[in-house]
């Protein structure tokens, strides 16, 4: 070998950005920030365990930095941080770890919580880490992370770019999904290749989705506590990578397989029309409180990285229920979220985000700001303020619940839609003006900040609480197998189970149980805004009253496609359903209604609410505990022209809502609002079919808990 030849040793100076290990085609650039370093080692392990250690002796605003022309993908490396150990000053600099890159685009192997993870005695009485680090060296007992390949034949690969007047969105899991569909080869079950099957993205189709929402991908760990009571992080809301897709998700677990095999699901899902949306959290990270292990941030910055106590900086400022908060006040720690987004559009090519407890990222100093550094950076960001982002608006601090409350280039989980439409179907006195008012968009959260009806990102059901079978079928949750004697998971569920907890054989009761899934689906897909549906809802999945499943990577959570069969009237109606919102543009306008009377003149207005005599609604038609309301909703009055300018015109709706148990006789409208209606829906019937047909003035009969839809045919 030439003298000159580089070696795994050859060291060049390399440059500050971009942050991470980054393969050009030819060597590596490994770039760190620490503002707390006093010196930072690169960690080169080979496949034998044995480690190579190169000091990065280049430091540009705290970056350090070097590139490595020997280093290609598959290489697997961290960092030790030598630095301060004073956690009452909130440094915590220990160079026995191997530290994680923040910026690591993938990770291999797995943590076993052993002493050696920790940089306290976990024998000790003194917890709060105040004395001096066992330095036991981290090696061999956590992961590491690995420098990827970059490169992808993308082809034509295109963002659809749905609009939310468009949209339907469908709440995944990419293991649950796929873990025991038949159609999917055994070796991709639980992966992403096979979630980019065609088994799975047939039936999104069949069920006219056009965006799936995956729960985190970004790589996550398990926690030790679920791992010694023999139960796993499902749910994966205890991130640690933010750039990097969660390995054990793939089919190929090879250094770096995941990256392309998540990419090739994208493209599968953007063939079909399909837009990707991850659940992020970058509202904390896996390494918990100051009993938690020390595996990145905690290692390399801890006091930049996370939000600390003011008066006490060994402990950690926790507003959402795991430990810790990252700390997007710090330049560098908004720039970790910022760079993680734009790698997932303009690398993995994904469609949006939906940010988990996105309270806790508005948090500027204790309270939610709504100018935040972090709006105002994702408003200015030519490539995130593009894409769909949906906010969970509310953690678990004070004044955390910010529904409504997001600036306007956001849109929001709607909890008053959920709760609303919940206490509507099970007979609760809720007014009818609450009803109405999430049913039409909700104009009174969102259109004071220029929103529009899309912003209601509207969902019942999703993956925190009961499912929409164990809704109808629970009125307490049933959690015993979390391992926290039924503490765990929320016990105001405004569920109701018809009669009986749990499993039935009683005909009537299932029956009911059937109609009531159907009613809130029904009212979910025809309700302005976007509607989200929570995967298996659709076939009638169950947890056995679990609400609260983040524990269990088992049958209990995963998708039972058996129920396709079972519960294939279900399945017909949520197509039939979605069929209708997906035809007529006036179930999902891309405007508020006008909310005038309902003549203006000789000019029919856009909406008007009826009660069953068929007359207009009055003020004391809204506080009478009314338990039925007739909606109309004129496809003739709908301002908004379509993406060519052209106006917009569709067939009128009676939307006939009936949450009394027994039947209503509801009297149709005069004829200026039409001459004859036909029925289109009627969720009584486990299909939903109908075939009825009344002339304007005269009286259907509105089954009891039922809804139902007619169209103007004369």
């Amino acid at each position: 070998m030439s003298s000159s030849e580089p070696t795994l040793t050859t060291v060049w100076p390399g440059t500050a950005y971009p942050l991470g290990a980054t393969y050009d085609g030819a060597g590596t650039n490994f770039s760190l920030f620490s503002e707390v370093a006093a010196s930072v080692e690169l960690c080169l392990i080979a496949k034998d365990g044995t480690e190579t250690r190169i000091e990065l002796d280049e430091v540009d605003g705290f970056v350090w930095h070097a590139y490595l022309p020997t280093v290609t993908p598959g290489q697997r490396y961290g960092f030790r941080v030598h630095g301060p150990w004073d956690p009452a000053a909130g440094h915590r600099c220990d160079p026995s770890k191997l530290l994680l890159d923040p910026y690591g685009k993938s990770f291999h192997g797995d943590f076993d919580f052993s002493q050696a993870l920790y940089s306290y005695d976990l024998a000790a009485e003194d917890l709060a880490s105040g004395g001096i680090p066992p330095m036991i060296d981290s090696l061999g007992h956590t992961m590491t992370s690995v420098v990827i390949n970059p490169f992808f034949q993308w082809g034509s690969d295109h963002a659809p770019r749905t609009p939310y007047s468009e949209t339907i969105i469908y709440e995944a899991h990419v293991k649950g999904m796929t873990q025991n569909h038949p159609g999917i080869p055994e070796e991709l079950r639980g992966t992403y290749a096979g979630l980019g099957h065609p088994a799975v993205i047939d039936h999104l189709k069949a069920l006219n989705v056009t965006a799936i929402e995956l729960m985190p991908v970004h790589q996550f760990m398990h926690d030790h506590r679920l791992l010694d009571l023999g139960l796993r992080n499902y749910w994966g809301y205890n991130t640690f990578g933010f750039l990097a897709p969660h390995y054990q998700y793939a089919a190929n677990r090879n250094a770096g397989g995941a990256v392309a095999e998540f990419k090739t699901m994208v493209r599968s899902f953007h063939d079909a029309n399909i837009e990707v949306i991850l659940d992020v959290v970058y509202n904390h990270t896996a390494e918990g409180n100051h009993l938690g292990p020390t595996i990145n941030l905690r290692g390399i910055d801890n006091a930049a990285y996370y939000r600390l106590m003011d008066n006490d900086l060994r402990l950690y400022r926790d507003f959402t229920g795991t430990g810790n908060s990252l700390n997007p006040r710090h330049p560098h720690t908004l720039q970790l979220i910022m760079d993680s987004l734009r790698y997932w559009v303009l690398e993995m090519h994904v469609d949006g985000f939906r940010f988990d407890l996105a309270s806790t990222l508005a948090r500027e100093f204790y309270e939610v700001d709504r100018l935040s550094a972090f709006f105002d950076i994702v408003q200015q960001d030519p490539v995130i303020s593009q894409v769909k982002l949906i906010a969970e608006p509310w953690d678990v601090g004070e004044g955390g619940y910010q529904v409504g409350n997001f600036p306007s280039l956001w849109t929001e989980w709607n909890g008053k839609y959920r709760d609303t439409v919940r206490d509507y179907w099970r007979g609760e006195p809720a007014t009818l003006g609450e009803f109405a008012s999430r049913l039409t968009g909700s104009s009174d959260l969102y259109e004071a900040t220029g929103r529009r009806p899309g912003a209601s990102i509207n969902f019942v059901t999703c993956h925190d609480g009961f499912t929409l079978n164990d809704l109808v079928s629970y009125n307490e949750k049933h959690n015993a197998a979390n391992g926290e004697d039924n503490r765990d998971g929320e016990s105001h569920n405004r569920s109701w189970n018809c009669g009986v907890e749990g499993p039935t054989d009683d005909p009537e009761i299932i029956a009911l149980r059937g109609k009531q899934m159907r009613n809130v689906l029904a009212t979910l897909l025809l309700s302005q805004g976007t509607p989200m549906i929570a995967h298996g809802d659709e076939i009638g999945r169950t947890q056995q009253g679990n609400n609260n499943a983040y524990c269990q990577d088992s049958p209990l959570s995963w998708m039972d496609w058996s129920l396709r069969e079972t519960n294939a009237d279900l399945l017909t109606f949520t197509k039939k359903v979605t069929a209708l919102r997906k035809a007529h543009p006036v179930f999902r306008r891309r405007r508020f209604f006008d909310g005038e009377p309902i003549r203006t003149g000789d000019q029919v207005r856009d909406i008007a609410w009826l009660t069953p005599a068929g007359q207009e609604m009055t003020h004391d038609d809204w506080g009478s505990g009314f338990k039925f309301v007739g909606v109309f909703l004129n496809g003739e009055a709908i301002p908004e022209p379509n993406s060519r300018g052209e106006r917009v015109v569709d067939d009128s709706f009676l939307l006939c809502f009936n949450a009394h148990s027994k039947p209503i006789d509801f009297v149709t409208p005069d004829s200026d609002y039409a001459h004859a209606w036909t029925a289109v829906l009627d969720t009584s019937d486990a299909t939903g079919a109908t075939d009825a047909v009344v002339k304007a003035g005269e009286t259907i009969a509105v089954p009891g808990r039922s809804v139902l839809v007619l169209q103007k045919t004369g």
